[in-house]
């Protein structure tokens, strides 16, 4: 107990130091936009293709979900086919990448 006391202890007196001859580190310079050769910014048209995606997959998200909906209700209780499984697992791998592009911006 007392090695990691000691040890902790030492780590915040060494960051809390800071060293003196090194120069102080510059701001990354802000990207710049790139233009498209049709004088769009290229941003601006990734974010349109991601949104149409988005929309494209959504309607597939809302299809598979009542496809999943009815197989459920029309089914036995206590069993679920392959397809209905393999029908959520789309539904994750969409829903997974409808929210990896939304956390781009």
């Amino acid at each position: 107990m007392r090695l990691v006391c000691l040890l902790s202890l030492c780590v915040v007196l060494l960051l809390g130091q800071a060293p003196q001859d090194l120069p102080p580190i510059a701001p990354r310079p802000e990207s710049r936009d790139l233009k498209l050769p049709n004088g769009k910014l290229q941003r601006d048209e990734i974010a349109k293709a991601d949104y149409k995606k988005n929309l494209e997959d959504v309607a597939q998200l809302v299809q598979l979900s009542q496809d999943v909906k009815e197989a459920l209700q029309n089914g036995d209780q206590y069993v679920v086919s392959v397809r209905t499984i393999k029908k959520l697992d789309d539904i994750d791998k969409l829903s997974r990448s409808i929210r990896g592009r939304l956390k781009r911006y």
